[in-house]
């Protein structure tokens, strides 16, 4: 089976990768020479991915796969074609379609009779049938449903362990018509593999949803349900703040009853995913009111987050403020939507000089976001911490001399390590260590 992965991020690297292994002959298309000549090195052009540079290295020597910036030439060699380049937000939190219009445009330049292309990037209901097979026709003059297929079906992974989550969930899978759905199950099973689960309602596998519209839908409410959850623990724990209540304690109390599912609080949501996705959800049903408060209650942490430490230092003007992580969780050299900008932008705000750190980033690359390096070791006023990194969870009192008090956004200090030093948390009682 020829397959055409169109992206070659994060996630279609990996996706590609998992193909290739799977005796399918691949090409992945992307627009970068730099990541397609590192990548046709033998090397991931980004960290972090288990077991991604041995595979990628094996499937490169074998030939099974390989990299190009000819987008249409590898559709016209494909008999699927996969795609996942990203579809952000706009400054208005619309959907921005340019990067996904232009992904359609080259794959329907290449397209060939009896191809099946399969949309993996997340859409707002209704994109596939309405917006992309229809251009697909066009631009190809091929008949949608008789001489090419089209199904949508979301990446369901998380970065850092991409191959694992392959093998552990279901692949959701809607077509456009009963076709479409056919070919699209026919070729997730023959690149997939899926482990045994007794505790799902039926087999793990390939699911058909029955159209592309379900299968939309699905990743967007698995994804803003995410949101809306860690909405509520925020609510819990900023209520918990004013009461001295340890939220953990009483989340990990609520979760021993079967029904109840509630995440863990915290300085901020980033990433590609749980930010976005709601959007495109509420871009499509604006009036719902839980997805929007859910957005606002965890947009607005980070300035929560900074409040607290301006309320403790006795105000933040003057202050020089270590903010330790950019990247939006521990281990992942990724910033998008992450906190650290929210909470410089405060932090400004009030006056105070924001100093940023992060072990998996360069001063050059915290100086490109235009922020102002960090060393741990250097004197601070106050230090907030942004990201779950394993480093943070080792420092102590030396790697911020003179910090007068530190919020910790993650709750990943350890608290015997700073004697003397106030240390407040989000939803848990401060704590100063004798």
């Amino acid at each position: 089976m020829k397959v055409c992965v169109v992206g070659l991020g994060k996630i279609g690297l990996p996706l590609a990768v998992q193909f290739a292994r799977s005796n399918c002959t691949v090409i992945g298309a992307d627009i970068s020479d730099a990541a397609v000549e590192t990548i046709n090195g033998g090397s991931a052009p980004f960290p972090g991915e288990a077991h991604l540079d041995e595979y990628l290295a094996e499937v490169i020597a074998d030939g099974s796969f390989k990299a190009s910036t000819d987008t249409t030439a590898a559709v016209a060699a494909s008999e699927v074609v996969v795609i996942v380049v990203p579809l952000i937000v706009d400054t208005e939190s619309r959907p921005d379609f340019v990067a996904m219009d232009a992904a359609t445009r080259s794959v329907a330049a290449g397209l060939q009779p009896g191809t099946l292309v399969s949309y993996e990037t997340t859409l707002p209901v209704g994109t596939t049938r309405n917006r992309f097979t229809p251009m697909l026709a066009e631009l190809s003059g091929l008949e949608a449903g008789r001489e090419f297929f089209v199904c949508f079906s979301p990446e369901r992974v998380y970065s850092g362990r991409i191959f694992a989550d392959l093998r552990k969930y279901p692949k959701l899978v809607g077509g456009i018509d009963a076709e479409s759905a056919k070919r699209s199950i026919a070729f997730y099973e023959h690149a997939l593999q899926f482990d045994d689960r007794d505790d799902l309602s039926q087999p793990n596998g390939v699911w058909d949803l029955g159209s592309a519209e379900a299968s939309e839908l699905a990743k967007l409410a698995e994804t803003t349900y995410r949101d809306i959850n860690i909405g509520f623990a925020n609510e819990l724990a900023k209520f918990s703040d004013t009461v001295g209540i340890d939220v953990r304690a009483v989340i990990e109390a609520s979760n021993s009853q079967p029904f109840s599912h509630i995440h863990q609080p915290g300085i901020s949501v980033g990433g590609h995913c749980i930010p976005v996705y709601p959007r495109f959800y509420l871009s499509e049903h604006p009036e719902a009111l839980i997805p929007a408060a859910a957005r606002t209650a965890n947009t607005g942490m980070p300035a929560y987050a900074v409040k607290q430490l301006g309320e403790v230092l006795g105000g933040l003007s003057g202050k020089t403020i270590a903010v330790l992580g950019i990247a939006y969780r521990g281990g992942v050299k990724e910033s998008a939507f992450s906190g650290v900008f929210g909470v410089v932008e405060e932090l400004k705000a009030q006056g105070a000089t924001p100093v940023v750190e992060d072990p998996l980033y360069t001063d050059e690359e915290i100086e490109a976001m235009g922020f102002t390096p960090f060393r741990l070791g250097t004197a601070c006023d106050g230090a907030v911490i942004q990201t779950d990194h394993v480093e943070y969870a080792a420092i102590g009192p030396d790697d911020l001399p003179g910090v007068g008090a530190i919020l910790d956004g993650r709750k990943i200090l350890d608290v015997d390590r700073f004697a003397g030093i106030p240390l407040y948390f989000i939803g848990a009682p401060p704590v100063t260590p004798a």
